[in-house]
């Protein structure tokens, strides 16, 4: 009967070991749900956009942990715009979850954990990211490395604690890949060549060696070349996009995609702004001449309909609406829809500064703006060309900004003439 039951326990035991543990979850009042509801907005967007919530609360569970968290300026205005874009694209998560574990330290340090204010020496700890971070202190302020800590105990947890600082610590691997992409990009568009070979026996330039004429026997000179009195008929190549001198033709690609916003058919009051009211399609054949890329959310015509007098009338109004429109970037409805389905919400540059658009996932789709001033992607893709991208949306948008005043202006108006209506109601 022993022997029997041995088998069983045995299956009893696997069985309960195969199974799943189940995530402990972590508690209201834990330091990492401090940080998500706290005014470090912009951290926490970036924690979240990285992945790295289950991570941290794996972390919280194990251990106590630190965060130095920089405030939303540090994040929002003072980081390099092409350091930022670099962490937020897709393919560089892993350099963005290493920026974002630099911060964070397995271990509760309070004020007493930096060395005092007389003591020259520093203390190291080893941050997530497997980085190491130095304490010290001096002049009566508390130092991270080389960034201040502005907002001791900023936020104090029975498993954590969270201490503000003024700039965001970027660590030496991510700056290293960060250069490498930079380097990379500047000279993606150069085709490598080597140096051209004299022939001394003709003083032009040495052939292919699969064509090279053997020693000692004359070279055989094409036929063009034979005929030619001299050098000075050979024609010059055309210089190409990406060629040592950038010259591109942006004029003609502007024409190019202008035509095809009239043939593809329902955007001909965008185009006639364009070329007709304004000198918008000039400037824009400049920039991409100067090798700048473009992307035109073009209002249909039905959504350009919309628009009253009063919104153009203004000097300047239709040049305003179009800057609005155009983003100083290279965006295809793909691009686009992938970052929004990501990040939920991505805001993007305009030429009308600083005003910027925000974009967000909606119905399959992507949806430019807020509110009544909202527009959809409608017409993706009518035009790309690696420079110049247009895309059909069916709404004219406005900054929230300028919105807010219109608002304003109109609720006064309406002020002004209901005083002027009981006015004229009293007997005098």
């Amino acid at each position: 009967m022993a022997t029997s039951s041995i088998p069983l326990l045995l299956l009893i035991l696997s069985a309960t070991t195969a199974l799943p543990e189940k995530p402990i979850p972590v508690n209201s009042n834990s330091i990492l749900i401090a940080l998500l509801d706290s005014h470090y907005t912009q951290l926490s967007e970036l924690i979240e956009k990285a992945l790295l919530l289950q991570t941290l609360e794996q972390a919280v569970t194990n251990n106590n942990i630190t965060i130095f968290a920089p405030k939303n300026e540090a994040l929002e205005r003072n980081l390099d715009p092409e350091f930022k874009r670099f962490v937020l694209e897709p393919g560089n998560i892993n350099s963005l979850q290493t920026l974002l574990l630099h911060h964070i330290l397995p271990i509760k340090l309070t004020h007493n954990s930096w060395p005092s204010y007389n003591h020259t020496e520093s203390t190291r700890h080893a941050a997530l990211s497997r980085h190491h971070v130095q304490l010290s202190a001096s002049n009566a302020s508390l130092y991270v490395g080389a960034v201040k800590v502005v907002h001791l105990n900023s936020i104090v947890r029975s498993d954590g604690i969270i201490h503000g600082i003024d700039k965001l610590m970027i660590p030496k691997s991510v700056e290293h890949e960060f250069n490498n992409r930079r380097n990379l990009i500047s000279i993606s568009a150069v085709k490598p060549e080597g140096a051209p070979k004299i022939d001394p026996r003709t003083n032009k330039l040495s052939k292919k060696k699969a064509n090279s004429v053997p020693n000692g026997k004359d070279p055989k000179p094409s036929i063009y070349e034979a005929m030619a009195p001299g050098p000075s008929l050979a024609p010059a190549p055309a210089p190409g996009p990406g060629g040592p001198h950038h010259h591109f033709d942006g004029e003609k690609q502007v024409k190019d995609f202008i035509q095809t916003l009239l043939h593809y058919g329902g955007y001909n009051e965008m185009a006639d702004i364009l070329v007709n009211l304004t000198s918008l399609a000039s400037e824009m054949g400049k920039l991409i001449g100067e090798g700048y890329v473009l992307t035109v959310l073009a209002p249909n015509d039905e959504a350009m309909a919309k628009l009253t007098t009063e919104q153009l009338s203004e000097a300047g109004a239709a040049e305003q609406i179009v800057y609005y429109h155009i983003v100083p970037e290279y965006q295809t409805e793909e691009s686009m829809y992938n970052a929004v389905r990501r990040f939920k919400t991505v805001s993007y540059d305009t030429l009308r500064l600083p005003h910027k658009i925000v974009a967000k996932e909606a119905d399959g789709s992507v949806r430019f703006g807020e509110g009544e001033d909202s527009g959809y992607l409608f017409d993706p893709d009518i035009y790309t060309d690696g420079r110049i991208s247009v895309q059909g949306i069916d709404g004219v948008l406005f900054p929230p900004e300028e919105k807010k005043k219109e608002l304003k202006i109109a609720n006064q108006n309406v002020k002004i003439h209901a005083t002027k209506a009981t006015k004229r109601g009293r007997f005098t």
